[in-house]
């Protein structure tokens, strides 16, 4: 992400707080095949360190996947179980980034994502949506700035062994393979943070 490959309105380096407040970590599954179920998880935190180098930046992010909420409580204690996520024994998902690549207009996020004792590679298609002063700093906005990223990719849940292949009549699975993860996420600069 440098700014010779692209022009980042706005950039500003540093470390930046999560806010879960102004924050989605949303997710989308298919269901008989026939239908998505959407879901969210309400609980996460993390950090994002933007470089002098932008390619040089870095994400860290925590997830409560205890906090999931697909809008039903009885599915939502089934995907806590044992069957699928498995809370109990893995409390939390987390990433790690590992690299940060130009793609275009847009960016290429690289990381390793740990789910149920598994950790695979995966990549993020990121949008930058900007950086900016907070208008509620009365003391001084910047000391407060938001930036802005949406960050999306597709996963194999099989891969981190949430649940099987389990069919219904006709041979569709009950529950779709890939899971579709969307993050809109605000973060605060931290400037106590070291330089």
């Amino acid at each position: 992400m440098t700014t010779d490959v692209v022009e980042i309105p706005g950039y500003v380096a540093g470390t930046w707080t999560i806010d879960p407040v102004h924050s989605t970590v949303g997710f989308t599954i298919r269901h008989l095949m026939v239908s998505k179920v959407r879901g969210r998880f309400g609980a996460f935190e993390g950090q994002v360190v933007t470089g002098a180098d932008p390619l040089e930046s870095e994400v860290t992010a925590t997830i409560d996947l205890s906090s999931i909420d697909t809008g039903n409580a009885q599915r939502d204690e089934h995907v806590r179980s044992a069957d699928f996520l498995d809370v109990e024994k893995h409390p939390s998902m987390t990433f790690r980034s590992t690299g940060v690549r130009a793609a275009g207009s847009a960016f290429l996020l690289d990381g390793e994502l740990t789910l149920r004792g598994v950790t695979r590679p995966v990549t993020l298609d990121l949008e930058i949506e900007g950086f900016g002063p907070d208008p509620f700093r009365t003391d001084d906005p910047f000391k407060g700035a938001r930036a802005g990223f949406t960050a999306s990719t597709e996963i194999n849940r099989l891969d981190f062994k949430v649940g099987d292949a389990s069919t219904v009549p006709g041979g569709a699975l009950a529950l779709g393979e890939k899971v579709q993860i969307v993050l809109e996420i605000q973060a605060a600069l931290d400037t106590d943070a070291p330089a």
